[in-house]
């Protein structure tokens, strides 16, 4: 493969890249969530992780973070367009995840 046939893949692994990065986006396509939900919805990372996640995404332009004049303060993240149009690739990936899941238990890689 040429690097001009990479860029694209270069770009998205850079915006969205990383263990936690996909499943945070995942979790954010059924819509809005707090940082106490997206923790919970992940028990294994740690706040500082999350917290580094979110800001990459926010800054990527993937994800919106909006800051509600409460006390105490909430915050809620959300997918922009640009994160809601990586849905079907996420789903294709979970798939081949899965599938690859299998083999690699038959086959014991």
């Amino acid at each position: 493969m040429t690097k001009r046939m990479t860029d694209g893949l270069e770009a998205a692994w850079a915006a969205m890249g990383g263990k936690w990065k996909t499943q945070i986006l995942f979790h954010l396509m059924d819509g809005e969530k707090r940082f106490s939900e997206l923790k919970r919805c992940m028990p294994e990372i740690t706040q500082r992780m999350l917290t580094n996640a979110l800001r990459d995404l926010e800054s990527s332009g993937i994800v919106r973070r909006c800051i509600y004049a409460e006390v105490p303060a909430r915050v809620e993240y959300t997918l922009t367009d640009i994160g809601l149009s990586m849905e079907q690739a996420l789903e294709t990936l979970q798939d081949w995840g899965k599938k690859y899941k299998s083999w690699k238990d038959e086959d014991d890689i």
